[in-house]
């Protein structure tokens, strides 16, 4: 396992600067968010030219891209239009993953697998895991829900984001049945009532997730992808994460 950091813990610096922020803080690892509503690289931009993406994820000042997370506003076919350009984007600069969104609450399930099945074929195409993102308020906030949509689309896995499983409305919640799928994984301290808190206040136990994902011979990335908080200090917050997570591996 090595520890990265998430483009989004910088959302408001160019993506160059956020890249060299990392650099700074001694990340070695990178995990590059496209989103459509960002001032990073955007879905759109690597359907509209490819090439350009790829320079853009070949200047990271060293940082190896670790993972890719998607966040697109594309709508019906033109979702796997543009899947498979981010799947040749991730080919090209040698990224094995891709984290995508599960299907909001209520999403009916059989279109949601449907849906996940086109996206693991396209990414299987080039190589590349397609994981879908454990997150409140979608069909991936239950580990029942979970396992039964990753049993039903061969190949497909999970991020694994621990703070959607301690702060929520229904009280917390043990992801332990779904450790099998992880793919990758985001971090953040949590407390029950926030989703995110300063380093050393919340009640992600770091020291067992990591156990935990040894024993199920997991090696990529512990991901740091925690946004700023308000009169808080982020580059100080970044440094510690990461030297905790690091002291634990």
């Amino acid at each position: 396992m090595f520890v990265s950091a998430s483009t989004e813990c910088f959302p408001e610096l160019p993506l160059r600067e956020c890249m060299e922020k990392l650099v700074d803080l001694e990340f070695s690892a990178v995990d590059m968010t496209l989103d459509e509503n960002s001032e990073h690289l955007r879905p759109s931009e690597v359907l509209g030219n490819l090439q350009r993406a790829i320079d853009i994820c070949h200047d990271t000042q060293r940082l190896v891209i670790s993972n890719f997370r998607l966040l697109s506003t594309a709508r019906g076919n033109d979702r796997y239009t543009e899947y498979e350009a981010i799947c040749k984007l991730a080919k090209a600069v040698k990224v094995a993953s891709i984290t995508v969104p599960s299907g909001e609450f209520g999403t009916p399930f059989n279109e949601e697998v449907e849906h996940l099945r086109e996206l693991v074929a396209i990414s299987a195409t080039e190589g590349i895991v397609t994981s879908m993102h454990t997150h409140v308020g979608c069909l991936s906030q239950d580990c029942d829900t979970i396992q039964v949509l990753c049993d039903n689309v061969k190949g497909l896995g999970i991020t694994l984001d621990p703070s959607h499983f301690i702060c929520r409305e229904d009280g917390v919640k043990s992801y332990d049945k779904v450790l099998k799928y992880v793919r990758h994984v985001y971090l953040r301290d949590t407390s029950k009532e926030e989703m995110h808190v300063r380093v050393g206040q919340g009640e992600v136990e770091y020291g067992r997730l990591i156990q935990q994902l040894e024993q199920i011979g997991y090696k990529r990335a512990l991901t740091v992808h925690m946004p700023p908080l308000p009169d808080t200090e982020q580059m100080a917050e970044m440094r510690k994460i990461r030297l905790l997570l690091e002291s634990l591996l």
